[in-house]
């Protein structure tokens, strides 16, 4: 099957299509963090209920958790950001001159995926766990997280500044 692109003004050409559907804007990571969080809450507050109450709760939270994790993801375009970072990273002070984008890419990439991964929490809150999002998806990136941690924070805080109604 052909992948269709499609340019939205602003946000490059990647719709982010759902892979079954191929409906653009399906945005898994973000629908899926939503949709657990939600569904904690929902079970927590239906509780209250009982056993019948928790299980309502459950998925009612799961649903509206999935759409508002779905709708902060919405906004970050991962082909826009990687675009962005690759023209900007060279003029930031903590980037090395003699270090390439490849090398950056993965750190940056950890940051503007941790703001959905992680909604409503600040970057202080998560760092541990972004470190632990690094080091599994660094690839051949030869940065230690001492170098990567500043570029990821930088991609967190461009995401959290640009989304409107932000979750922190």
């Amino acid at each position: 099957m052909k992948k269709e692109h499609t340019e939205v003004k602003g946000r490059g050409t990647d719709a982010n299509r759902d892979p079954i559907s191929g409906t653009p804007g399906a945005h898994p990571v973000g629908t899926g963090v939503g949709a657990a969080g939600g569904a904690a809450a929902g079970a927590a507050i239906g509780a209250v209920g009982g056993p019948i109450g928790a299980a309502v709760g459950l998925v009612a939270g799961a649903v509206a958790g999935g759409l508002a994790g779905k709708g902060v993801a919405e906004k970050i375009d991962p082909t826009v950001e990687d675009g962005y970072w690759k023209s900007k990273y060279s003029t930031r002070t903590y980037a090395d001159k003699n270090v390439s984008y490849d090398a950056y890419r993965p750190a940056y990439r950890t940051g503007y995926e941790g703001y959905t991964r992680y909604p409503g929490k600040k970057y202080d809150e998560v760092e541990a766990d972004l470190q632990r999002d690094y080091e599994k998806s660094r690839g051949n990136s030869s940065l230690s997280w001492d170098k990567a941690k500043l570029a990821t924070r930088d991609a967190w805080q461009r995401v959290e500044k640009a989304v409107p109604g932000k979750a922190v």
